[in-house]
C-alpha cells in the first residue's frame, strides 16, 4: 500500500513539474508523456514482487548525486537525459521484448523516445559545446554506472521474469527521483508560479 501511495505522489509531482522548468520551452505534452510512461511501467507488472523476494537487489541508485543541492542546471538536465536514454536502451533490447507485453512495451519506448527528443533540444540550449564533458563525469557518470549494474544483474539472473520485475520496480523508483529533480529545476529557474 505504501508503494502505491508513493507512486501516486510521483504522479502528482510529475503533473506539477512545468514544461518550461528546464530553461527551454518543453511542451506540456512532455509532462503528459512522462506521466503516461510511469503509468505504463505500472501496467507492465506481470508478477507480484513478493514472488520475487529472493531476487531483490540494492542497485545503489545515486540519489544523493542526482538530487544533491550542488547540481547545476546543465548537469541536472544531463542527468535527466541520461536516465531517459539508459531506460530507453534497457527496454529496447531483444531480451526485454521477450519479457513484456509487446503493446505496452512499444508504447513505453515511443514515450521515452518523445521525451528524449524534447530533452535533446533542451540539452543543446543549456549545455553548448564547452559543457559537452558533463556526460562523462560526476552525477551523469554515476547514473551510467547505476544502469550498468542493472544490465549486469539481468545478465547474472539470465533475464528471468523475476529479474525483469525487480528492474521494472527499480526503474519506477528512479523515475520518482527524476520528478524530484525536475521540481528542483523548476525552483532553480524561479518558475514558482507554474502549474
Amino acid at each position: 500500500m505504501a508503494f502505491v501511495l508513493s507512486l501516486l505522489m510521483a504522479l502528482v509531482l510529475v503533473s506539477y513539474s512545468s514544461g518550461r522548468s528546464l530553461g527551454c520551452d518543453l511542451s506540456q505534452n512532455h509532462v503528459l508523456v512522462g506521466r503516461k510512461n510511469l503509468r505504463l511501467l505500472g501496467q507492465m507488472k506481470r508478477l507480484s514482487p513478493r514472488f520475487c523476494l529472493q531476487d531483490r537487489k540494492d542497485f545503489a541508485f545515486p540519489q544523493e548525486m542526482v538530487e544533491g543541492s550542488q547540481l547545476q542546471e546543465p548537469q541536472a538536465i544531463s542527468v535527466l537525459h541520461e536516465m531517459l536514454q539508459q531506460t530507453f536502451n534497457l527496454f529496447h533490447t531483444e531480451r526485454s521484448s521477450a519479457a513484456w507485453d509487446t503493446t505496452l512495451l512499444e508504447q513505453l519506448r515511443t514515450g521515452l523516445h518523445q521525451q528524449l527528443d524534447d530533452l535533446d533540444t533542451c540539452l543543446g540550449l543549456v549545455m553548448g559545446e564547452k559543457d559537452s564533458s558533463l556526460g562523462r563525469m560526476g552525477p551523469t557518470l554515476a547514473v551510467k554506472r547505476y544502469f550498468q549494474g542493472i544490465h549486469v544483474y539481468l545478465k547474472e539472473k539470465e533475464y528471468s521474469d523475476c529479474a525483469w520485475e525487480i528492474v521494472r520496480v527499480e526503474i519506477m523508483r528512479s523515475f520518482s527521483s527524476s520528478t524530484s529533480l525536475q521540481e528542483r529545476l523548476r525552483i532553480m529557474d524561479g518558475d514558482l508560479n507554474s502549474p
